[in-house]
């Protein structure tokens, strides 16, 4: 807590066009008493302060500079959370303050727990680490109280497998992260540290093929979010740029020599920059992608293949099946898109081009 008493002794003299021997007559001190109290060398005794404050007519609080702070466990979070952003060590004292207040909240355990985690990552300071974890742990026996849809016991056991990791505990890390993988939330952390730190790379293979495939379908997926998005706020500029990455990343993943379920969604990822480039008027630009659309499509169609052989660099995807919402067929998928996206004039070229309904 910061006081500005030396200060505002200063200040409220000099608006009042007192000097320091007038101000000294006044309460009947000595002028180096009032120098020392300005000068920050001294505080005046309780019994000053309350006289000062009635002779320069404000409160106690406003001439020493106090200002109460909202000890609500949510703006304290707030407050923890922005000192943390920056680094800035205050938020270790906030956080304990906080623990003091709250001691069985589970959304103060957690957000503290996270705060020693961040600055025991970024230091690696073991007392931290450790404490990160002592409150980790606390937070899963009040785990009952969460209401915070984005952490669960998983997210909580994935935190601790870190502290672990940073503790230099790396096999318990592995052992943590592994027994709380569900649908492969962890198998790129797991991939990763076999891979990389335990010196076992061909047991992480499975781990990290099943992390591209997982990270590939949910960046697909949030690109043509995207474009719907982009699309209601008119931002043609934005969706065309995000459609033609999201087509760069499929691209980059994709062996050519090899048919498969990616030439279904290489035909969607087509046939949504089509839509864009026709949003952004590059009419030449959509027709050619809604062409090249049709070549995957028919392709994938002529003899469907939903598995994932042609995915580079993972092992054994010709035993993995993957569908998605659009539909089964490459051909209706596009179509299904093109409607989802209203784009009447694409839809007519798109049957043009091969007879779909």
């Amino acid at each position: 807590m910061k006081l500005t008493l030396a200060e505002n002794i200063r200040l409220f003299r000099k608006q009042r066009k007192l000097t320091q021997e007038k101000l000294a007559e006044a309460l009947g001190v000595t002028v180096g008493a009032v120098y020392k109290w300005e000068s920050g060398q001294s505080t005046p005794e309780l019994n000053l302060i309350v006289e000062l404050a009635d002779f320069f007519d404000v409160s106690v609080d406003a001439l020493l500079g106090y200002q109460m702070q909202d000890n609500r466990l949510e703006t304290m979070q707030d407050r923890i959370g922005q000192a943390c952003r920056r680094l800035d060590p205050a938020a270790l004292a906030e956080a304990e303050k906080a623990l003091a207040r709250y001691p069985h909240s589970f959304p103060a355990v957690y957000s503290c727990a996270m705060v020693y985690l961040v600055f025991g990552s970024a230091s690696r300071d073991k007392a931290q680490l450790r404490r990160a974890q002592e409150l980790l742990e606390q937070s899963l026996v009040l785990l009952r109280q969460n209401e915070d849809p984005r952490v669960s016991e998983t997210s909580n056991k994935g935190a601790l497998a870190t502290v672990l990791f940073l503790l230099g505990e790396r096999e318990e890390s592995l052992e943590l992260l592994k027994k709380n993988n569900v649908s492969g939330v962890f198998s790129d952390e797991i991939g990763l540290l076999l891979a990389g730190y335990l010196g076992r790379p061909e047991e992480a293979s499975p781990f990290l093929a099943e992390a591209l495939l997982e990270g590939l379908s949910t960046l697909q997926t949030a690109v043509v979010g995207y474009v719907f998005l982009f699309r209601s706020r008119g931002d043609w500029a934005s969706a065309l740029a995000v459609s033609s990455w999201g087509l760069e990343l499929l691209n980059g993943v994709k062996a050519e020599t090899q048919t498969d379920s990616l030439d279904k969604v290489q035909a969607e990822m087509l046939a949504v920059l089509a839509y864009t480039q026709a949003q952004a008027g590059q009419r030449e630009a959509a027709l050619a992608s809604l062409r090249k659309a049709a070549v995957f499509a028919q392709r994938f169609d002529s003899k469907p293949d939903y598995s994932l052989k042609s995915l580079r660099f993972a092992d054994h995807m010709d035993q993995i099946t993957v569908f998605d919402i659009f539909g089964a067929s490459a051909a209706g998928s596009v179509t299904e898109l093109l409607r989802r996206l209203d784009a009447p004039a694409l839809c007519e070229q798109w049957k043009e081009l091969g007879g779909y309904e």
